[in-house]
């Protein structure tokens, strides 16, 4: 059966009616993604963590990621938070007092303003588009024009959610700042010999083992000199031998 009798909107008219709204679309505030990386020495681990939630408490942040560990001359402590974008610029200045020196300050302000608004013109579109075919399906009869809605309408829908999903991810990137923070402390000499003394120990004895290992290896590199070597040496004993016969 054909669907004749009833007129289905065209598929390929979705991309003319998103330049229609973007033209008359109301405008909307000014959407920017707000990141910043942080990282910097400090004396004492503990009092800097504790500035830190200070300002997490103060700009109602939360901390999402917490992690610490020490390599062979400092002990460190990374951090990830979450910041309501409009305490962003507070927060960044808190978690900054008393640090002389940041080796390394990114601070980056991303404008989405544009993808905000053609996803929100797309999604509209959409569901105008969904609503035509909607009336159109209460008028259908025939069970072949039903389907062929119904189709269009279950595509439609899902275009819909994924665009509705990538406007709430934006939106949540937007509303919501992340600040990496990595801060850490210098071992002392002395101190860093007591904590790695045991692993001085074995890696001094896994160098030894290395370095055997190299001198057996550089034996077999050179084995057919070796053989030379002890053919040659025992022609040579053997004549010697038959020379202090002869004497």
């Amino acid at each position: 059966m054909m669907v004749s009798a009833v007129a289905l909107p065209p598929k390929t008219k979705s991309d003319s009616y998103d330049k229609n709204l973007n033209q008359s679309a109301p405008k909307i505030e000014q959407k920017i993604i707000k990141e910043a990386t942080l990282r910097f020495e400090t004396d004492d681990l503990e009092n800097t963590f504790n500035q830190i939630q200070k300002a997490v408490a103060t700009g109602k942040a939360r901390i999402i990621n917490d992690s610490e560990g020490k390599d062979y001359g400092t002990v460190f402590r990374n951090l990830t938070v979450k910041v309501p974008s409009e305490n962003f610029d507070r927060f960044i200045n808190d978690i900054s007092k008393g640090v002389s020196y940041f080796e390394i300050k990114n601070i980056s302000a991303q404008d989405v303003t544009e993808q905000f608004i053609d996803l929100t013109s797309r999604l509209n579109t959409k569901k105008k588009l969904e609503e035509r075919y909607l009336q159109i399906l209460q008028k259908a009869t025939k069970v072949s024009e039903i389907l062929e809605i119904e189709k269009q309408i279950s595509v439609i829908r899902e275009e819909i959610e994924a665009k509705e999903g990538q406007l709430k991810y934006l939106q949540s990137r937007v509303s919501e700042s992340t600040v990496t923070i990595e801060f850490y402390k210098t071992i002392a000499e002395k101190e860093g010999v007591k904590i790695s003394y045991g692993s001085k120990i074995w890696t001094a004895v896994k160098s030894g083992f290395f370095s055997l290992s190299d001198f057996l290896i550089s034996l077999i590199s050179i084995w057919p000199f070796i053989i030379i070597f002890c053919v040659l040496a025992y022609f040579i004993r053997k004549r010697f031998k038959r020379k202090k016969q002869q004497s």
